[in-house]
């Protein structure tokens, strides 16, 4: 297989060391390398990626806007084959995509000083404004309605009524929960009609994994954009939060270790509004906090649901492993909420971690 795709780009596999990399759960990936050169080659998930050539599109547009506009910034095109295709399609209906391998760079799976955050936050700030003026008509959903909150709520709403029984009536203090923080939804539904909020170009998978830094920890350049689309900036800012925030993962079952450590949100908010602070407008300033809330909220909403569905989303490692994660967001949320005041504060003096 691997052999076939990589003769579409003119490399003879047998030439080749392919490797599996990284620790991505969507995509599987390996790294190629050949000769003096080394790649990153992708099996995009079809099941999770419906439109693959919408993803393509995306890339190969932006690419060429960053190109003319800010060539200046590093930007990780994909490579064409040699019939100038962004993706190699199998006669098996799988899609496969060659990008070139940065040399000297690492990522991180883990956010454990305030400058990593930052650097990241910056990263993703700037990102958008270098796009800020693009033609967002021209840049496709990858994943439709992908934080579309009401939707989310909506089918939360559905798996209480069709879902698991059992499930449900042992969730019912969860569910409770969830329903307290229902305010949030129409503060999403009040952003949709807002003009003060503007749709851009967004990554809308902000973790820390999802941006390239050189030896020194500085940032070169934010990857995996198979999720870039037209959105609205709660998403980037807010899945930040979610993922940056707490020194426990999403994993952890000990809800006593899930925090929001202050901190590290001011080093967020300084490193994004260092690129974006004349882009966003007062309102969504305003709403940096909630972005944070937003991302969460929803993610409780979306693993708790899942276990009512009998994990047929995300599946599941062990017996009520999404309801264990749907808690571990509503533990973050929680903290997140308690601390409103003290995050609203650091707004207003984002200075630069040192």
């Amino acid at each position: 297989m691997q052999a076939s795709i990589l003769a579409a780009y003119g490399i003879v596999a047998d030439e080749c060391t392919i490797q599996p990399f990284g620790s991505g759960l969507i995509n599987t990936t390996w790294k190629v390398i050949h000769g003096d050169k080394s790649y990153i080659l992708q099996r995009i998930n079809h099941q999770v990626f419906k439109q693959p050539e919408v993803i393509a599109n995306n890339i190969r547009y932006i690419g060429q806007y960053l190109q003319q506009h800010s060539p200046e910034y590093f930007f990780v095109q994909p490579v064409n084959t040699l019939d100038d295709e962004g993706l190699v399609i199998t006669e098996n209906g799988e899609y496969f995509r060659l990008q070139p391998f940065v040399p000297d760079s690492r990522s991180y799976d883990v956010v454990d000083d305030e400058q990593l955050a930052w650097e990241a936050a910056k990263q993703f700030g700037r990102f958008t404004r270098l796009l800020s003026d693009i033609d967002t008509n021209k840049i496709g959903y990858s994943l439709p309605d992908f934080h579309n909150l009401t939707l989310r709520y909506q089918q939360f709403e559905d798996a209480l009524k069709k879902g698991n029984k059992a499930r449900i009536a042992e969730s019912e203090e969860m569910i409770f929960r969830i329903r307290q923080y229902a305010y949030l939804t129409d503060t999403f539904e009040a952003i949709k009609q807002n003009p003060a909020f503007k749709i851009r170009v967004m990554h809308h998978d902000t973790k820390i994994n999802n941006v390239l830094f050189d030896n020194s920890g500085n940032g070169i350049c934010v990857i995996d954009l198979d999720t870039v689309m037209p959105g609205y900036f709660i998403s980037d800012f807010g899945d930040m939060m979610r993922t940056y925030l707490s020194p426990a993962n999403e994993e952890e079952k000990d809800f006593s270790k899930v925090a929001a450590r202050p901190a590290f949100f001011k080093a967020i908010v300084s490193g994004y509004l260092s690129e974006l602070k004349d882009e966003l407008s007062p309102d969504e300033i305003h709403h940096l906090v909630y972005a944070g809330q937003f991302m969460v909220y929803m993610q409780a909403i979306r693993f708790l649901a899942d276990y009512l569905n009998n994990d047929i989303y995300y599946g599941a490692r062990y017996e009520k492993h999404n309801y264990v994660r749907a808690g571990n967001q509503l533990a973050l949320l929680d903290r997140i909420s308690e601390q409103e005041g003290i995050f609203l504060s650091a707004i207003t003096t984002p200075d630069r971690v040192v």
